[in-house]
């Protein structure tokens, strides 16, 4: 028996019937007739010398050949879709698609992308929130902005900033509050996706580095760092916030950091996409202008000491 392929327009046929079980559905999807999709599929079990499908009255099933050979067909036809929408994004430099977090995109990347969309008024962008996991090879996006410790793969992977956390407040309440001393009267905030995302930081940890006997247990709990940091705004209480979500209003001075000492967590940010798509045109101009952002803000940092939990004393 040859190991030939048959023709790809019989595989597919057989593909789009084996999805629908119905070769009327299937002729509709690849926009033939029903007659046209039937002549194709019996061409290949021809050229199988056996039957791929068992005709019913008004419904078909498929026989054991065919139940072989859908699975591979399925990711035979997935493949080259995907091989060839990434051959055509490699002459699309109009177009960027960027996915991040929600916390990041509402706090950092939103009330700046403004500027982007102005210096680049060629770049058709498109954001998406999302935290999911990636598969650049499969999805639609050209970027990642990620934020953890990093194992990245396979994949270009370029260090943004590394991320601290720090006690913000209104200045009405830094007033009210003007030591960590005193902190054990305010109302504090809590980011519940501290341990979740593995940041030794918290603040236990800041109460323990100024050596003050108190561990907070009493205050409002957000699952998203950005709708605490919100709440801070309003003057609700005093947040531990970490530097990308709360640097634009640090720089602003809508929030302030009074007691001058930041924890560094160890995890940063990254700027993911795939291997040898850094140097598209409308990629490396979104990611220098990241790095320009970054860089207009790091004088924040100069008014903090930065410290990290291995430092702090048993």
């Amino acid at each position: 028996m040859s190991d030939r392929l048959p023709p790809l327009t019989a595989l597919r046929a057989f593909d789009a019937a084996a999805r629908h079980m119905s070769f009327a559905r299937a002729a509709e999807e690849l926009n033939v007739t029903p007659a046209a999709l039937s002549f194709q599929i019996k061409s290949l079990e021809d050229h199988l010398g056996q039957p791929l499908f068992i005709r019913l009255n008004r419904a078909v099933e498929l026989t054991p050949a065919g139940k072989t050979l859908a699975p591979g067909a399925a990711e035979g036809f997935a493949a080259l879709l995907t091989a060839w929408s990434a051959t055509r994004r490699l002459q699309d430099t109009q177009s960027l698609t960027v996915t991040a977090g929600p916390a990041f995109t509402s706090k950092w990347l939103a009330p700046r992308i403004y500027d982007f969309a102005r210096a680049h008024p060629e770049i058709e962008l498109r954001i998406t929130a999302s935290l999911r996991l990636l598969d650049f090879a499969r999805d639609d996006v050209d970027v990642a902005i990620r934020f953890g410790f990093g194992d990245d793969k396979d994949i270009y992977s370029m260090p943004l900033t590394e991320e601290w956390v720090t006690p913000v407040t209104t200045p009405e309440l830094a007033a009210k509050y003007p030591t960590p001393q005193s902190l054990t009267e305010a109302p504090l905030l809590f980011d519940d996706n501290f341990e979740t995302l593995g940041l030794k930081v918290g603040w236990a940890t800041w109460f323990k580095h100024f050596e003050v006997e108190y561990k907070p247990t009493h205050g409002a709990h957000f699952s998203q760092h950005d709708h605490m940091v919100d709440a801070a705004l309003a003057g609700a209480g005093i947040a531990m916030g970490r530097r990308s979500m709360v640097v634009t209003e640090l720089h602003q001075g809508r929030l302030v950091a009074p007691y001058g000492v930041a924890m560094m967590t160890g995890a940063r940010f990254r700027f993911l996409c795939r291997l040898g798509a850094e140097s598209r045109p409308q990629i490396a101009a979104f990611r220098d202008w990241i790095l320009a952002e970054i860089d207009r803000t790091a004088f924040v940092l100069d008014e903090l000491e930065m410290i990290t939990p291995e430092s702090l004393p048993d």
